[in-house]
C-alpha cells in the first residue's frame, strides 16, 4: 500500500524527573494525514493525556494498573495504518483491519468502542477525560454516542470519585449559561421553552447527577424544567409528590433532598421529598418539626440541614435549623443556629419576605454564609453553634437584599457570581476563593456583559 494517508508514529515515555521511573507509553503522531478516505477515525490526544495526568488525582495501584493496560495498544496496531484526529480522545481502527482481524482470529467487536483494547479498557480510558470533551467523543459514532448518553460514565466516575464541578446560571429569563472553572470556559445551553406564566414566575433550580432542574408555575400548577446533559436537551421533569416552590434543597451525588416551601394554595409546609435521578422518582421523606418557606438546604457530614426561613403566622425570619439523618430517618431541630438579619439590627425592620434564602455553602463540610449588607463571609463553628466573620466578599458583588447573587460551593472552592448594574447592562463576574484558613483572596475566574442579576445558580458535579 502507498503512503498516502500514512502516519508515523513515535512512543512516547513520561519520566518521572525524582524517580527515573518509566511511565505509561502513548502513541503521538508526527504528522497530519494527508487523506480522510477512512470512515472510523483512530483519535488519541497525548497533550490531553498527559493533561489529564498532571491534573487529575493521582491513580490508586489498581487504577493505575488498569489505565497501563487500557493505554497500550497491541503489537498489531504499530504496523498497521491509521487516521488521527488531535481533537478527543477516543480511538476506532483504521479502514484496512483484515491484518488485525487475522491476528484476532477474524472476532471484531463493533461495540468495544476502541477495538484493539475492548470496551472495559476503553472506558478506563475515557474516565480519565475531561466531561468538556464528551461531546466531541459522542460525534465520533454511534457506539460512543451511544455511551456517552447512556450516562455509564458519569455512574463510574461518581464511584472512583473522579468529579468535576461546573457552575450553571441565569441571568437572562429562560436562558442558562455553564461555566467551566477549572478551563474557564463559558458554554450556553438551548433555550428553555415555556410560557409567559413560567417565564415570570418564580423559579428554584438545582442540580442533581446528569440533570439540572427548574422549578416554576404555569397557569394551574407548578412544573419542573430538567435539563440533561448527556442529550443537551430541556424536557419535563417527574411532578413531585407534594408540588411546591420556595422551598429548601441540597443534591449530594445522585439524590436531592427538598424541604418546606408553599404549596399551590400558599400553604407553608414542613414536608420533604427526595429526588433520585437515576431512577427519576421523588420518595416522601418524614416531615420537619416546622412548616418553613424561603429557606436554604446544604448537606453536611453526609446529612441534610434546612436552615432559616419564615414560619407559620410570624412574618419574622426563623433563626432556627433542622437537621436530617438519612440513615435515621428523622429530624432534629437546632436552635439559633442561623445568626440575625444580615446587616443586624438595622435590616430588621425591612419584611422578612423582601429578603433573599440565606446564602449558605458548604466546603470540606464546613459551613459558610454570606452576609449581604455586611459584605462579609463567616464561618460556622458547629460545636459552639455561633458564626464567625472570616473576611469579606467582592466588592463589586452587589444584590438587592440578597437577590441576584449567587454564593455557591463549588469543589473545594467558594464561588461568589453577581456584578455591578448600569443602566442598559451589566457585568457578570465570577470569583473563587479556596478556603485555607486565612482571609478570603478572590480570583476572578471570568467576567463578561451580561444581564448583572443571577435569577438561578446551581452547581453540578460529576
Amino acid at each position: 500500500m502507498g503512503n498516502k494517508g500514512r502516519v508515523s508514529f513515535q512512543l512516547v515515555k513520561l519520566e518521572n524527573s525524582n524517580n527515573m521511573l518509566e511511565g505509561p507509553s502513548y502513541l503521538v503522531s508526527r504528522e497530519l494525514p494527508s487523506s480522510c478516505e477512512q470512515e472510523s477515525k483512530w483519535i488519541y490526544n497525548t497533550h490531553r493525556v498527559m493533561e489529564l495526568l498532571n491534573n487529575k488525582r493521582p491513580l490508586a495501584d489498581g487504577e493505575e494498573l488498569t489505565l497501563r493496560k487500557a493505554c497500550k495498544l497491541s503489537d498489531a496496531v504499530l504496523g498497521g495504518e491509521a487516521v488521527v484526529d488531535l481533537n478527543g480522545l477516543s480511538l476506532s481502527p483504521a479502514k484496512d483491519q483484515s491484518n488485525d482481524q487475522h491476528h484476532e482470529g477474524g472476532n471484531s467487536d463493533s461495540s468495544s468502542l476502541i477495538n484493539q483494547l475492548g470496551r472495559d479498557n476503553s472506558i478506563s480510558c475515557l474516565l480519565r477525560c475531561s466531561r468538556s470533551d464528551y461531546g466531541s467523543i459522542a460525534s465520533l459514532n454511534k457506539n460512543f454516542r451511544s455511551l456517552i448518553r447512556s450516562g455509564e460514565l458519569y455512574t463510574l466516575r461518581r464511584k472512583m470519585d473522579i468529579v468535576e464541578h461546573w457552575v450553571y446560571f441565569s441571568c437572562n429569563l429562560l436562558e442558562w449559561e455553564a461555566f467551566d472553572p477549572d478551563r474557564r470556559r463559558w458554554m450556553h445551553l438551548p433555550r428553555m421553552t415555556s410560557n409567559d406564566c413560567f417565564m415570570c414566575s418564580d423559579k428554584e433550580s438545582l442540580a442533581v447527577g446528569t440533570e439540572l432542574l427548574v422549578f416554576g408555575k404555569e397557569i394551574t400548577s407548578h412544573v419542573i424544567y430538567r435539563y440533561s446533559i448527556l442529550t443537551n436537551t430541556w424536557s419535563s421533569g417527574t411532578k413531585m409528590n407534594t408540588p411546591r416552590c420556595l422551598f429548601g434543597s441540597a443534591s449530594r451525588g445522585e439524590i436531592a433532598i427538598l424541604a418546606g416551601g408553599c404549596d399551590p394554595r400558599g400553604n407553608i409546609l414542613n414536608s420533604a421529598e427526595l429526588y433520585n435521578s437515576e431512577t427519576g422518582t421523588w420518595l416522601t421523606l418524614p416531615s420537619m418539626n416546622k412548616p418553613r418557606k424561603m429557606c436554604s438546604g446544604v448537606f453536611m457530614d453526609g446529612k441534610f440541614y434546612v436552615i432559616g426561613g419564615i414560619g407559620v403566622g410570624d412574618p419574622k425570619q426563623l433563626t432556627s435549623g433542622e437537621v436530617y439523618d438519612l440513615e435515621k430517618r428523622t429530624w432534629t431541630e437546632i436552635p439559633n443556629m442561623f445568626p440575625g438579619r444580615n446587616g443586624g439590627a438595622g435590616a430588621a425592620e425591612a419584611p422578612a419576605a423582601a429578603e433573599a434564602p440565606p446564602l449558605l455553602a458548604v466546603v470540606n463540610n464546613i459551613l459558610y454564609a454570606a452576609d449581604y449588607a455586611e459584605k462579609e463571609v463567616r464561618k460556622y463553628d458547629k460545636e459552639k453553634n455561633v458564626w464567625v466573620a472570616v473576611g469579606r466578599l467582592p466588592e463589586r458583588a452587589v444584590s438587592m437584599n440578597g437577590w441576584g447573587l449567587a454564593f455557591r460551593a463549588c469543589g473545594d472552592r467558594l464561588i461568589v457570581i453577581g456584578g455591578p448594574r448600569v443602566l442598559g447592562g451589566g457585568t457578570i463576574e465570577l470569583n473563587s476563593w479556596v478556603p485555607d484558613g486565612s482571609s478570603p483572596q478572590w480570583d476572578l475566574l471570568a467576567r463578561k456583559p451580561s444581564g448583572s442579576f443571577v435569577y438561578n445558580c446551581a452547581v453540578m458535579g460529576c
